[in-house]
C-alpha cells in the first residue's frame, strides 16, 4: 500500500469503526429486545446450540400444556353457550311482531 493510499483511508478510520460498533450494538439491542418478547408471550428460550433453556423440564411444559388445553375447553363451552343465546335473541329480533305479539297474549290469558 502506498503512502498516498494511506493517507486517504486514515481520516475515514473513525467513521469505520463507529459504523462497525454501531452495528454491532444494534444486533445486541435486537437480540436482546426479542429474548425479551419470548419471555413476556411465553415462548421458550433455546441455548447457543438450540437445546431448551427455559422452560427447564418437560413436566413445566406439559403442566402449560395442560392448563391451556383446560381453559380452552372451558372457553369453547362458554362460547358454545353464549351462541345458543344468540340465537334465541335473533329469533326474536327477527320473528313477525304480530306473531310475537299474539304468542306473548296467550300466555298471558289464563288457562281452563
Amino acid at each position: 500500500m502506498s503512502v498516498d493510499a494511506a493517507a486517504t483511508i486514515i481520516p475515514y478510520i473513525p467513521a469505520i469503526v463507529f459504523g462497525g460498533l454501531t452495528i454491532a450494538a444494534a444486533g445486541i439491542a435486537g437480540w436482546i429486545y426479542t429474548t425479551r418478547l419470548r419471555i413476556k408471550n411465553g415462548y421458550p428460550l433455546d441455548g447457543a446450540w438450540g437445546q431448551a433453556v427455559y422452560p427447564k423440564t418437560d413436566q413445566e411444559a406439559a403442566e402449560r400444556v395442560k392448563l391451556l388445553s383446560q381453559e380452552n375447553a372451558q372457553l369453547r363451552a362458554e362460547l358454545g353457550s353464549i351462541k345458543d343465546r344468540m340465537a334465541n335473541v335473533e329469533k326474536i329480533i327477527v320473528d313477525d311482531t304480530h306473531k310475537l305479539t299474539s304468542e306473548i297474549e296467550a300466555l298471558r290469558e289464563p288457562k281452563h
